[in-house]
Formats: structure tokens, C-alpha cells, sequence
């Protein structure tokens, strides 16, 4: 049997959480097209007959400008040290850039095998690939380079295969029926976080979080009442999320009362508010707050 961590790194929007949910088949973590939006660890395990998988699904790196940015940055670097097996995903469809570059030098220091995932192949004409995994070949000694597509799971199963054969032999680390760490409260936020990132298009990039600040469930555990709060940086980003006549931010709470719905498998009461905090991502008890609240 085979066992261990497999870590998910990469520059944003690479598509490691699109690949991470394909894999184990269910949404743990959230997906937007904007850069950043995975902002913690978020842990899926898949079994497997030869084995058990825990994937690592970790926030892009990038150049920090928050300390809420430094954060995530520091929690995808100690997730290279603490697994068996590096992926770093990689979107195919880009000109290799200076961030990719610096993930190429964080490689370095690396002891475990690394397989590089060129992502996003479906988006790629089939003559540019070649030469991009060329490029890549020549500036590290990956054990296998993987050319395909989270999106639409292009070779992902092949992905799977290799990463059981380059784990450690062992017994699985979890039990047959655990699926993820994450708590409902941390994905009741998430999801709202989506829809806000969704419908509210360019004008939100990075400065919206989500607070749980109550989870009641019923006593006959068929309905559940959740209030939360949609904090953002500025006054003038407090219209854009409520919108005209509090349309926009009707339009987020039915969008993510639907898919909390059939995520608990119960009736949900969702209340949403919006609260201006300015300067939150450089508030280091606001960080330790959303952090503490959303892990329940």
C-alpha cells in the first residue's frame, strides 16, 4: 500500500483547486477566475486500491502586498516541506513569466520528486507544447512532466497514477470515509466569498472576506440559519456588493444559499451583511479572527 501528501503549488489562477476537486470528485475548494482566491490549506483525500492520496491544496504564490498575502505565501512554502510528493501546476496557456521562475528556484531547494503539471492544455495548440515542456526539462529535473487540463481532466487520471507511484509505501493516514479537514463553517464562507467574487465581476478583486458569525442548526438537524458577514476595504465598495435596491447582494445570497443547500443537505436560511473594516488584510487580529471563525 501506498501513502502520503501530495502538494498542489503554483502561481495563481494555475488551477490547482480545479484540479484538486476534479480528482476527489466533490467541490472543496472554491474556483473563480481571478488570481488569489484560494487563500488557505485545503486538504482532500482520495483512496485509491493501491492506496490512499491526502492532497494539498495550496494559495498562489505571488508577490505579497498584505500581510494577509504574506500569509497565504508562507502557508503554500511550508507545504513544500511537509509533503512526499511536489506538483507544481503550471498554466500551459501562459508565457512563462518571473513568478514562474521563482517557483522554478524554490524547486531547487526541494529533496522530494517534483511532477510538473502543464495545465490548462486544452486552451494550448499542440505544436507549442513541445517546446514548453522542453523549456521546463532544461530548468529542472522533474521525475515527470504531465501535460493536461483540470478543466475538462485531460490525462488527470494519469496524473493519479503517478502520484501513487512516487509516495511512500505505507497505511492510509485516514479513514476510509474522510474526505476533507475543512469545517462546514469555513465553506459556508467560502461559497459566499465565490458568488461575491462571481457577480460582483472586476470591480472586488482581492479586498472582500467572509465572516460565519452564526451557524444554528435545528434541533431536528433538518434546517440550518446561518448569518454572515461580507467585510470590505473601502465605502465606496459597500454599494457595489448591496447593489441597486439591495438587488446584488439578493442576487449572492440565492446563488449561495443553492449550492449550501445541497451541500448540507438541508434547508438554509442565509442572512448576509455588509461591513466596511478598513486596511482587514494588513489587520493582523482581523486575520486571526476570519481564521479562528471559519475553522469553527
Amino acid at each position: 500500500m501506498k501513502s502520503g501528501f501530495v502538494s498542489l503549488l503554483g502561481r495563481p489562477n494555475a488551477g490547482k483547486s480545479t484540479l484538486l476537486n476534479r480528482i476527489v470528485g466533490q467541490k472543496l475548494a472554491i474556483v473563480s477566475d481571478k488570481p488569489q482566491t484560494t487563500r488557505t490549506r485545503v486538504v482532500g483525500v482520495k483512496n485509491y486500491p493501491e492506496g490512499q492520496v491526502v492532497f494539498v491544496d495550496t494559495p498562489g504564490v505571488h508577490k505579497p502586498t498584505h500581510r494577509l498575502n504574506v500569509r497565504m505565501v508562507d502557508i503554500a512554502l511550508e507545504s513544500m516541506r511537509e509533503v512526499d510528493v511536489l506538483a507544481l501546476i503550471v498554466d500551459a496557456s501562459v508565457k512563462p513569466g518571473k513568478g514562474d521562475r521563482y517557483m522554478l528556484d524554490l524547486l531547487k531547494e526541494a529533496t522530494q520528486p517534483a511532477i510538473l503539471v502543464l495545465n490548462k492544455v486544452d486552451l494550448v495548440a499542440k505544436q507549442k507544447l513541445l517546446p514548453l515542456i522542453d523549456h521546463y526539462r532544461q530548468e529542472h529535473p522533474f521525475v515527470e512532466i504531465v501535460p493536461a487540463s483540470a478543466s475538462d481532466g485531460t490525462n488527470v487520471d494519469v496524473l493519479e497514477t503517478l502520484f501513487l507511484q512516487y509516495l511512500p509505501e505505507g497505511e492510509p493516514l485516514y479513514p476510509p470515509d474522510y474526505l476533507t479537514d475543512q469545517t462546514e463553517r469555513f465553506f459556508v464562507a467560502e461559497v459566499v466569498r465565490e458568488q461575491v467574487l462571481q457577480l460582483t465581476h472586476d470591480e472586488l478583486p482581492f479586498s472582500t472576506a467572509v465572516v460565519v458569525d452564526r451557524f444554528d442548526e435545528s434541533p431536528d438537524d433538518e434546517s440550518v440559519d446561518l448569518y454572515c458577514t461580507i467585510l470590505v476595504d473601502r465605502e465606496s465598495q459597500k454599494p457595489i456588493v448591496i447593489g441597486k435596491g439591495g438587488a446584488m447582494i439578493k442576487q449572492i445570497g440565492t446563488a449561495a444559499r443553492g449550492e449550501l443547500e445541497q451541500y448540507l443537505e438541508k434547508h438554509v436560511y442565509l442572512d448576509l451583511h455588509v461591513k466596511v473594516k478598513s486596511e482587514w488584510r494588513d489587520d493582523e487580529r482581523m486575520l486571526d479572527e476570519i481564521k479562528a471563525q471559519n475553522r469553527g
